[in-house]
This record gives structure tokens, sequence and C-alpha cells, in this order.
């Protein structure tokens, strides 16, 4: 007997077509809305993890220790640590 799984289909009001399929062996019981949101944070992640290579920098050392390959994860991970709560705080005003 195979296992249970559910199909995610993602079809906007506008399209003709699905645009996005996911699969997932989650527990029937599993409200819609948290499966919606677990499989949009893919998105998230590889735009956060685009932004760590281009807009801070994560691909640019050069260095030849793992000591100073340390250091710069570190300073950039802090960096998007700090532009993360930035944009999560509703008071913060960013740069225009």
């Amino acid at each position: 007997m195979l296992p249970l799984r559910a199909l995610l289909v993602e079809q906007p009001d506008q399209a003709h077509e699905p645009t996005g399929y996911r699969m997932t062996k989650l527990p029937a019981t599993t409200p819609i809305a948290d499966l919606v949101r677990w499989a949009k944070m893919r998105w998230r992640i590889e735009h956060d993890y685009r932004a760590l290579k281009h807009g801070l920098g994560l691909d640019h050392f050069e260095g030849r220790t793992w000591r100073g390959w340390l250091h710069h994860v570190t300073l950039v991970t802090a960096a998007q640590a700090f532009l993360t709560l930035r944009r999560l705080d509703p008071t913060a005003q960013m740069p225009a």
C-alpha cells in the first residue's frame, strides 16, 4: 500500500490553469492555511539567500583561512538578521 499524500495546487483567480503544485505527506488534519504558509516559505528562503549573496556579499570572500571565512559569514549573517528585524518592525523607518 502506498503512503497517503496530498496535492496542494496554486491557481490565482486571473489564471486559466494552475501555476504551481506541491506534494505533502502531512496529516490530513493539517489546516489548509498552514499548508499554504509553509509552501510559500520556500520563496522567502530563496529570496533571503539571494540577498545574502548579492546584497550583503556572502559570496565575495576571497580569504584563505577558515577563521577568516567564519568571520565573514558571521558578519553577513548578523547584517541579514538586522535587516530582517528592521523589515518586520512596523515602527522602523526604512531609508528612501
